[in-house]
Formats: C-alpha cells, structure tokens, sequence
C-alpha cells in the first residue's frame, strides 16, 4: 500500500464490516500518516476505540453523515484520500423506504464528490457492488447512480482530484452475509433457500484489499475496477456450511436475481483486461480523452473480445465447497 504511505486516508462508514476490517489492514500493511474513521454510528466508534486492534496514535473518529456538506467539509480538510463506503444497504428495508436510500447513497455521494473538489483532496473512491450492473432493485440502482456520479463528476474537478470505482460481489463474513447467518445457526435443522440453480460471486475481505490497493495505485480517475473473483451456486454454500439442514425452496424474492453481473455486455465493449482485474473506461469520450489519460492502463492490458459479459453463471472461476471452508477457517468465524 505504497500509495497511503505518509498520506492522510478517510473511509466514509469506517465503522462497518469493510471499513473496520481495511482500517486494520492499513494499519498493519500501511504507513498512513493518519487514518480517520468516518461514521454516523457512535456506539460503533466507541467499541472501536476501546478495542486493542485499533489502539493507533494515528487514528481519528469523526462522528458525522455523508448528507451532511457542513461536516464532510471538516473532516475531508487536508485529507489526501477517501475511500467512500458508506451507504445503506439492507435490500428489502431499502425498498420500502427508498427516499432514505436515495439520501444516503445518491445524495450523500454527491455531497462527497462536491466537497473533496472543494477540499483539494487527491483521489476517492468510491466502494461499489455487483448489484450497481443492471439493477433490478433500489439498492442497486442508487449505487448505479453513485457509479455514475463519480466517473462523470472528473468533468467537474479539472483533473486535481480523481474519481474511480470498485465493483465487486459477495464479501466472505461480512455482517449480515449469508454465510454469517448461516455460521451463527450451524444446527439448525431446517432452512430456506430461495432457488437451487441461484449463483453470486464471492470474494474475501483480502481480495477486496488487494483490489483497492490497486485502484488507488492506478486509476486515472473515471475508471471502473473489478476483480477476477469465483463464483458458488448457492445450494453448495449451504452444503458448505449446514450440511445436515432440511431445504425448503423458498423462490426468488422480490429485488433478487437468479445471477449477479459484474461486467454487462454494453460495459465490456469499453473494458480492458488487466490479468487479474477488468477496468471499465468511461463511454463518453468528449468528456475523457480516453487514449490519452488511461495510456498506462492500455499499455497494461487490451479491450474485451465482442460478446463478453462477465457472470456469476458464465464464470470460469468456481469456489469449491472445501475451499470455502477453508477461507472461513482462517477468517476464525467459527465459534
């Protein structure tokens, strides 16, 4: 993490699963001259800051919400990078309350966007999902917009600060996860899934890491970054983790698909392949002088064949059942 040494790094919702577990990464693997945590959870922030793992002279909480400008303004001053992960994203409670969600995850990212321009600060980026690439669901859709907003907000900044994405799938553990769920209720003798053919991409606290890492060391800024991850059908991870449970077949629920997208068949035609990671380069080239601001990156990789789209039902790549027992091994999620 070459990029942070002696840089000052904020992570907007630095009090959740990504957030929590990036700050002790960083701390570890990284020279940041200061880390501060940005939140609006202050129970959150007080567990962090009485946890031994983050007793750090170079931390700082700033409780605040990125809907509000006044507060992001202080804390983004003299920051040289934000890794902007906030958002809301409980699926059905979003769509039943959508005017919250738009707050938070459009609203609240423009708010970000506007005031690091005003702040001078280097390079944002933006923290994204799977669920952004044709969105069947709120959720979904507002992290679109977030997507859109910071790719096409560089028009706006003059090249003094960068403004790139990461897009990725399911993360191992995370709070709420499936897989936390399931961890939490081993012996259950019965559970729900909602369809045996249902496929996600997964990808560990690590990878995400690793992929951040990368984007800060190379965006130019407009760029979507998206890992090479597997992917598991959804009846194997059940298999994984509750062998013993009955299945019931519960059918897909409202705001899912049977498949998650990372990359559409409209984004690969302007996605270059970078051996481990895609990166999708803006489409309006009036905008972008696209030969000339990602010259480093063309010189790295080369552009999608015709017809490729990358999916969770299409993927080369497929996490075996013991190899996810593995992963939450090491992540020591059993009790």
């Amino acid at each position: 993490m070459k990029i942070l040494t002696n840089k000052t790094v904020l992570i907007t919702g630095g009090t959740g699963s990504f957030g929590r577990n990036f700050i002790k990464h960083l701390l570890k693997n990284g020279k940041p001259k200061r880390v501060i945590i940005f939140s609006r959870d202050e129970l959150k922030q007080f567990q962090m800051q009485k946890d031994k793992e983050f007793d750090d002279e170079r931390l700082r909480f700033f409780l605040g919400d990125v809907r509000d400008q006044q507060r992001l303004h202080r804390a983004f001053h003299e920051v040289d990078i934000i890794v902007h992960a906030a958002a809301l994203k409980q699926i059905p409670t979003l769509e039943y309350n959508p005017f919250e969600a738009i707050k938070t995850n459009i609203i609240g990212s423009q708010n970000v966007l506007e005031v690091a321009i005003d702040e001078g600060v280097e390079k944002v980026l933006l923290i994204s999902t799977d669920k952004a690439a044709q969105p069947v669901n709120l959720y979904g859709s507002t992290k679109l917009c977030a997507e859109k907003l910071f790719i096409n907000g560089n028009s706006y900044a003059s090249g003094k600060t960068k403004f790139s994405c990461v897009r990725y799938g399911n993360v191992i553990g995370s709070r709420g996860s499936v897989v936390e769920i399931l961890l939490k209720n081993r012996d259950a003798k019965k559970c729900w899934l909602t369809d045996e053919q249902m496929t996600r991409f997964w990808i560990t606290f690590e990878q995400s890491f690793k992929l951040v890492s990368f984007a800060l060391n190379n965006m130019s800024g407009g760029e979507i970054f998206i890992p090479k991850i597997p992917s598991m059908k959804l009846v194997d991870l059940f298999e994984a983790i509750v062998p013993h449970a009955k299945r019931e077949i519960i059918g897909i629920r409202p705001g899912e698909k049977l498949h998650e997208l990372l990359i559409t068949p409209e984004e690969a035609r302007h996605t270059i392949d970078l051996d481990d990671y895609f990166a999708i380069l803006p489409e309006y080239k009036s905008l972008f002088d696209i030969e000339d601001r990602f010259k480093a990156l063309l010189k790295k990789g080369k552009y999608l064949p015709s017809g490729f789209y990358f999916s969770s039902d299409n993927n080369k790549d497929w996490l075996a059942k013991k190899d996810l027992q593995e992963i939450i091994k090491k992540l020591e999620l059993y009790s």
